[in-house]
């Protein structure tokens, strides 16, 4: 057993939990849109074909914003192709992910599927082979109440109300020599800055996301967001961030560490944007949209898009199955976003279905949920008001990757009005379990409501359609609170939740 100790005080508020840190995000690619959200073939399909199984689940995810449509696809895509009568839409060659897209679904259906779904829409603008023009007639489709073309246009088909979508992404990875239309940060920044004040010309509530550089790893990164921001600062609200980790040559001890890597990444980003803000004098502050980040084995062969002649539409793209270990790290990838409240604003999972996705579908059959699923839908039901700056004490753990690193990782919230405290742990251990003693004497007398913990002796096992229960987050029959203080064992491998309320 190794000893740690965290110590939690309502004084110490890194700032409130963001709903729209519990995004996710829906792109044209693989079967995340076709037989995952759409399959109008499927015993629970409404009248606009959309899978009510999935829809269901995605509540039970406590997913808050969704953004869409992409993603790699959307620096290619003409978002007038999938609106109006289905039957007269073209199909259309989607280069980002070599496949066909039949725009099946489109703006006016995702807008839909999201009311269904009771999620906030986040729609990302062509800046790839379009700009200025064709993000002003989008905006003005989605968001004008009518009396000009494209708002009734969109009345004539069907939605007479206006969307009034509030978050804007300008563009996608426009640094990623894979994007279509990839661009100089001077070139993106430019572009980026007058898309943004056209836009603001329509409605200057709208709060708009820069992209940040693809990657941490991109020989851009840090000098591309400097450039990029030098530009548009004035009229944009955060800048993005992405991010996907995965195990690599058995190191599991460093992959379980990834949330380090995603806090040096953003204390960088945020570090950056700052020094915009001091060079350029502006007094407001740019914040981030963390709006791509996951769990994701791109080295895999169902990473590999298809070939040559071969232009299928949905092919079975991306399609990762989780295992213990990933929802681990998952669940610590949220406690870094978390602790990061105060420049984080926005997040965004990705994907929603089927592409590295928490949930799992067969076309016209079967839906379920990955290990993945866990950790957000308790982090997202449970963690409510002030995010709180913790002081922790571990024992630490040598990792190849990142040297010596905390075996303990934690977050708490504190919810004011209810008096609920959660913490949210991981133990980054792959051999050790951890004894957690907790100090809460600032809080008073609390009492356990519950705690859950994900471990398997087995870190590698996966859930199926046949069976995705038997290794769900399980009660912690070791938790316990005596004299202002909790106590648990938290197993190697493992993320637990444990939530407090007043005595």
């Amino acid at each position: 057993m190794l000893p740690a100790t965290v110590t939690v005080d309502p004084a110490f508020v890194v700032g409130p939990v963001r709903r729209r840190t519990f995004g996710s995000f829906v792109e044209h690619l693989g079967r995340c849109v076709y037989t995952g959200i759409h399959d109008p073939e499927h015993p629970s399909a409404d009248a606009d074909g959309f899978r009510g199984d999935v829809v269901e689940l995605t509540r039970e995810l406590g997913v808050s914003t969704v953004r869409y449509p992409g993603g790699n696809f959307v620096s290619g895509y003409r978002w007038e192709d999938g609106i109006g009568p289905v039957e007269e839409r073209p199909r259309r060659l989607d280069l980002a992910w070599h496949s066909t897209e039949p725009n099946l679904v489109g703006v006016d259906e995702f807008m839909r599927w999201a009311a269904k779904a009771g999620v906030e829409p986040m729609m990302a603008v062509n800046l790839g082979t379009r700009g200025v023009q064709e993000a002003l007639d989008l905006l003005e489709y989605c968001n004008v109440p009518g009396g000009t073309a494209w708002s009734d246009l969109r009345r004539a088909n069907g939605a007479q109300d206006p969307y009034r979508v509030t978050m804007w992404c300008l563009g996608n990875e426009m640094d990623g020599p894979w994007q279509i239309g990839a661009k100089t940060a001077a070139e993106y920044g430019r572009l980026a800055a007058e898309t943004a004040r056209a836009m603001r010309m329509i409605d200057p509530d709208l709060e708009l996301v820069v992209c940040g550089s693809s990657n941490s790893a991109m020989p851009t990164f840090g000098a591309w967001e400097h450039t990029v921001l030098t530009e548009a600062y004035e009229h944009v609200d955060h800048v993005s961030a992405h991010a996907y980790y995965y195990e690599t040559d058995g190191d599991l001890a460093s992959f379980l560490a990834s949330a380090v890597d995603m806090d040096h990444f953003i204390d960088s980003v945020a570090a950056t944007a700052d020094a915009v803000r001091a060079a350029g004098k502006h007094s407001k502050r740019t914040n981030i949209s963390f709006d791509e980040w996951n769990v994701w084995y791109q080295q895999r062969a169902e990473s590999r898009p298809p070939s040559g002649d071969d232009w299928p539409i949905a092919p079975v793209l991306l399609e990762d199955r989780y295992n213990v270990a990933d929802a681990v790290v998952v669940g610590n990838l949220l406690i870094s976003l978390l602790r990061h409240t105060d420049r984080v604003h926005a997040a965004s999972q990705a994907q929603l279905v089927n592409v590295i996705a928490p949930i799992m579908t067969e076309p016209g059959g079967r839906s379920w949920k990955q290990t993945i699923f866990h950790p957000f839908a308790l982090t997202s039901r449970h963690a409510t008001g002030d995010v709180l700056r913790l002081a922790i004490d571990s024992p630490v753990t040598e990792t190849a990757r990142f040297g010596e690193v905390p075996v303990l990782d934690a977050v708490a919230t504190h919810d004011p009005d209810t008096g609920e405290v959660v913490l949210l742990a991981t133990n980054r251990s792959v051999t050790d379990a951890v004894t957690l003693d907790v100090d809460l004497r600032g809080f008073g007398a609390l009492r356990l409501l519950e705690a859950l913990t994900l471990s398997n002796p087995d870190h590698t096992w996966t859930a199926t359609a046949d069976d995705d229960t038997s290794v769900a987050p399980r009660t912690n029959t070791s938790a316990k609170t005596a004299d202002d203080r909790a106590y648990a064992e938290l197993p190697p491998v493992s993320w637990t939740i444990i939530r407090l309320g007043r005595a």
